[in-house]
């Protein structure tokens, strides 16, 4: 399956994209695992792109498209790819749809994942992550704790709050995701490749997918 995963900061998109990758092999393509990376690895695009990232914007569309038009041309994408926060914006999604073409891809469908908004404050502000590049394991300190406080169960590195998870950065990155995210939802309709799940179980939004791919 070739899908693009659409939703607020904190709907789900990550959850859901690790469990569609377990069904077929399609591998999870996240623009800020990608940047992230980049940035504990110290390379160049790392380091322009950590600035942008430090303050809650959105990092520059070129930089993202030739990470990108690299990555689905990897071999693991032939099995299908599961594009999770990517595009972020329309001029994001026309470059994309003009990348699919040059690459000779077709897209399924793009999934908008809808939660409310008090539910993504309250997942966020309780979600911890180890900071351990190499391992990123995912954390909350209600619904899945680390067994030990502050320790990493895979790794044992230290699991932290991210900057970008403070209640005062999430409100800055719902805000941005609503002025600038939030249109794509009505270009994909447009495009004739939208569903839109409104859920707050991940189980609840595969099953809608695979409803929709198998119809």
């Amino acid at each position: 399956m070739k899908l693009i995963l659409l939703g607020a900061p904190g709907a789900g998109k990550g959850t859901v994209a690790k469990l569609l990758t377990k069904l077929d092999g399609s591998v999870q393509i996240s623009t800020g695992d990608i940047l992230r990376g980049a940035v504990q690895a110290g390379s160049e695009l790392g380091k322009q792109a950590e600035a942008y990232m430090k303050a809650g914007d959105l990092v520059p569309d070129e930089l993202i498209m030739g990470i990108m038009e690299k990555r689905l041309q990897e071999p693991d994408c032939q099995k299908g790819f599961l594009l999770d926060g990517f595009p972020r914006t329309i001029p994001q999604a026309e470059a994309l749809k003009q990348l699919l073409a040059k690459l000779g891809i077709e897209l399924d469908m793009a999934v908008n994942i809808d939660v409310p908004r008090d539910v993504i404050l309250d997942r966020l502000t309780t979600r911890r992550t180890c900071s351990n590049a190499e391992c990123q394991a995912i954390y909350n300190v209600k619904s899945n704790p680390p067994k030990k406080e502050g320790v990493c169960d895979k790794c044992g590195s230290p699991v932290v709050q991210r900057e970008d998870e403070t209640e005062e950065a999430i409100s800055h990155r719902l805000q941005t995701y609503n002025d600038k995210t939030a249109p794509l939802i009505g270009f994909y309709d447009k495009e004739g490749m939208l569903l839109t799940v409104t859920a707050t179980s991940s189980d609840a939004v595969i099953d809608a997918i695979q409803k929709k791919l198998a119809a």
